[in-house]
């Protein structure tokens, strides 16, 4: 067992596949409460010596810690530019062989009802599958539960894609609006 597994093990948590990561997916992660599901979900990534990128606001990216979140597999992702992330991230995955990319449809930390939709987009665009993973904070679990093909009917896959994570607890539960 590697030293990255064994420090998330000793912190308690556990990794539940109930699916395989597809070469080419989005992962779907939720809930995402606090700045410890990022800890937690790159710990997790090391571990297990997974291949993901993510998304991260730019500003993350300046001095010091630019350097660290690229060698992570951060992507920044301007928030205020005039381009279409969606059709970015599509070509990306046409280009590649492999390309996983982990987005939490919350967009915040903060309490969120309407999730955005653009984890959603890039696999309908990319037709790639979506991986539904969750962080819960009540069993010390990370689980990467589903495999889901979006169907274009976007209310009906989305109402399935939430009721995978009804029985998640995020860090901060009233948080986290699924």
């Amino acid at each position: 067992m590697n030293l990255l597994k064994k420090i998330f093990k000793a912190a308690g948590w556990n990794a539940k596949f109930e699916c395989e990561i597809p070469e080419k997916c989005i992962i779907c992660v939720a809930p995402h409460t606090s700045n410890w599901d990022f800890v937690i979900g790159v710990l997790f990534k090391q571990a297990y010596k997974l291949k993901a990128n993510f998304f991260i606001k730019k500003e993350w990216f300046n001095f010091p810690t630019g350097k660290l979140f690229r060698k992570l597999g951060g992507v920044p992702i301007w928030r205020d530019k005039e381009y279409s992330t969606t059709d970015l991230m599509a070509k990306a995955f046409e280009e590649r062989e492999t390309m996983r990319l982990a987005i939490t449809p919350e967009g915040t930390r903060k309490l969120n009802q309407q999730w955005k939709l653009g984890f959603y987009y890039i696999a309908l665009k990319a037709r790639v599958p979506i991986v539904l993973a969750g962080i819960d904070y009540a069993t010390k679990n990370i689980i990467i539960g589903k495999l889901f093909t979006p169907s274009g009917n976007v209310e009906s896959d989305l109402i399935e894609i939430k009721l995978f994570y009804k029985n998640f607890t995020a860090k901060f539960p009233h948080k986290f609006g699924y």
